[in-house]
């Protein structure tokens, strides 16, 4: 046996703590788009992979039986790649994903299917909002340069962000409801855009947004092709263990 963790995510990282207490061998990827990533407990790998074919390539020359996709939930083309890669290579694959957000009593939420709907959904008067999307997308928010954006990002940006109006905060989760609640009101925020990646490290300001009643404008996740999930490290583990379906 041997594994290699599509990382990034917090689940990502527990999941190879997990193989290293258990001496089971295996390397972490990153993607490469984070300034400084978590030292992981071991063998790791930063840079792209050149597609499926270059991600199937990587599996058969490393000797991989296994292939874990823990990517963020909005990684859609490098999940796509994982399915296409696992399938010419022969490996075995599970995703480890984060069940995602749903509204709870006292939620104001309007739904986007993806990044454009969600600028379109912005068309209106000026408002302080809070965009909690990463670095990769703020492009797109010049099309409502009406608005003062406030910028959540994990690194310090190299260049000046696009947006006319916008302020940087830098900080890496996981988040707390009291900070975020602190972040909201300190900068007069009256809505919060941000993409449904699920789990508690990012929940705080879905939760903060409720008890200070803002709108949340949700992006929902993309569509992926059917393959096995879990949501639990152990469950990845058990399967790891006697290759059982889980299902879809």
């Amino acid at each position: 046996m041997k594994v290699l963790i599509l990382g990034g995510t917090t689940e990502a990282s527990a999941l190879a703590s997990a193989l290293a207490e258990r001496s089971i061998p295996a390397e972490f990827s990153y993607a490469g788009r984070v300034a400084a990533p978590r030292e992981q407990p071991i063998p790791t790998r930063v840079g792209g992979f050149g597609g499926a074919f270059g991600l199937a390539r990587h599996l058969r020359a490393g000797g991989f039986s296994h292939l874990v996709d823990a990517t963020h939930p909005f990684a859609r083309q490098m999940s796509l790649n994982a399915v296409a890669a696992a399938r010419d290579s022969g490996v075995h694959l599970i995703a480890l994903t984060r069940p995602p957000w749903t509204p709870e009593p006292g939620d104001n939420w309007e739904h986007a299917a993806d990044i454009p709907a969600a600028v379109e959904a912005l068309a209106g008067p000026a408002q302080r909002v809070m965009l909690a999307i990463g670095r990769m997308h703020l492009d797109a928010f010049l099309g409502q340069p009406q608005h003062h954006y406030l910028l959540r990002l994990v690194d310090q940006p190299d260049t000046q962000p696009p947006l006319p109006r916008h302020t940087v905060t830098v900080d890496r989760g996981p988040f707390t409801i009291a900070n975020d609640r602190a972040l909201l009101r300190g900068h007069r925020i009256e809505r919060v855009v941000c993409k449904n990646a699920g789990g508690s490290g990012a929940a705080s300001k879905i939760v903060a947004a409720r008890e200070l009643g803002i709108p949340v404008l949700m992006i929902d996740r993309p569509e992926l092709p059917a393959r096995r999930e879990a949501h639990r490290i152990d469950a990845v583990l058990d399967w790891l263990a006697h290759d059982t379906d889980l299902g879809v």
